[in-house]
């Protein structure tokens, strides 16, 4: 597969999450503070829960229901109850459009340049 659009850059808000299903895959979509975008696995490892209703605090995506915290760089919960990392995608950002590859998951050991 190759990357989808998304949506325009503008129609994200600043540290909010929108929910993107691509196939069968749910994905959160999320601006953070300083305006990075990032592409994680949408379901709480703990639950079947939504991680795009939750909260966006600096780098991390909170579950609205059980107050874990997932890294939008790498996946991984950074609290508990989760302990299972989330899948992190690829975002590519062109001419003000967004862009997300659902068969290119990030290595959570990789550096990636923005």
């Amino acid at each position: 597969m190759t990357a989808i659009r998304i949506c325009a850059l503008d129609e994200l808000g600043q540290d909010e999450a929108i929910r993107v299903d691509v196939d069968d895959i749910s994905i959160a979509i999320v601006k953070d503070s300083s305006g990075t975008v990032h592409a994680i696995g949408d379901t709480c490892t703990h639950g079947d829960i939504s991680l795009s209703e939750g909260f966006v605090e600096g780098e991390t995506l909170e579950c609205w229901a059980h107050g874990s915290k997932f890294s939008l760089v790498t996946g991984k919960p950074t609290s508990l109850p989760a302990y299972e990392p989330v899948p992190v995608y690829r975002v590519t950002i062109v001419d003000g459009v967004v862009y997300v590859d659902p068969d290119a998951r990030v290595d959570p050991t990789e550096t990636i340049a923005v």
